[in-house]
């Protein structure tokens, strides 16, 4: 077992600790949810200097990435990680995508630049394509009325059940994973659409409407999810990391969800 010291306890790196606390790990955190202030420099250095293993889940900033500029230089363990976006590989137009294809073509040039400084300091990049999971699901949108189906045909996307994420991380620290990219996602991407269209029928009910993105009326960031196609290959995960996903298409993921809440209606 270890100490793990979390930068951003968010929706996924609570499921991690939740996950390794159960396994006897000890785990701290910046966040909302954790128990130090990421703005207590001293208190920040200190839990840091305890930690054998060390997890970034904090998004850049227009100024950069907030750890590393904050706390780089206390960042000298053996053990880092870093959770990135499959967004780094930018548009292939639905092709597939390792980790040796080329990043820094995308729209998220914020994330392609903190996505190599971590990669620079040898740490284990974990690039995440689309979270779902209980409580952030396509369910929760369709019960809030803000599911929508796009008419894009062709459009595809890869995605990954927040416990499958907290499995790969958990391989990733227990087998000492050697430092570099990894692509964490489910077996079989599939369009937003048919994933839209399934949770509708476990619920029972009418999928929405098909419409354009105009009609739509999307955000501006919900324009650019569309803006892009490709699907996430997790072949190197598999391999290295002696990991595969329990939830291995949305399908799966979805019925457990709905299992989960031990409801079958809206």
């Amino acid at each position: 077992m270890g100490n793990l010291f979390i930068f951003g306890l968010g929706y996924t790196a609570k499921r991690l600790r939740d996950l390794l606390i159960s396994d006897g790990w000890q785990v701290r955190a910046t966040g909302s949810a954790g128990d130090v202030a990421f703005d207590d420099s001293a208190a920040v250095r200190n839990a840091l200097a305890q930690a054998s293993h060390v997890l970034s889940s904090v998004p850049p900033g227009d100024g950069g990435d907030p750890v590393l500029d904050r706390y780089g230089d206390a960042l000298s363990h053996h053990w880092l990680g870093y959770l990135s976006s499959s967004g780094v590989y930018g548009d292939t137009g639905g092709a597939w995508v390792d980790e040796s294809a080329p990043t820094g073509t995308g729209r998220r040039v914020a994330r392609n630049e903190a996505d190599a400084a971590w990669l620079a300091r040898d740490a284990r990049v974990f690039r995440l394509p689309g979270i779902y999971g209980p409580g952030r699901s396509t369910f929760d949108r369709i019960r809030a009325g803000k599911a929508h189906r796009i008419d894009l045909p062709g459009q595809v996307f890869s995605r990954i059940h927040v416990d499958d994420i907290a499995s790969a991380i958990i391989a990733a620290l227990e087998g000492d994973a050697p430092a570099g990219a990894y692509n964490i996602a489910d077996d079989h991407p599939a369009s937003h659409n048919a994933v839209v269209e399934e949770a509708c029928c476990l619920l029972g009910i009418a999928p929405p409407p098909l419409q354009s993105i105009e009609e739509a009326g999307l955000s501006p960031m919900a324009r650019g999810f569309y803006a892009e196609n490709r699907r996430v290959a997790n072949g190197k995960a598999r391999r290295v990391l002696v990991w595969q996903p329990t939830y291995r298409d949305y399908r799966s993921g979805l019925t457990a969800i709905l299992a989960a809440e031990g409801t079958d209606a809206l």
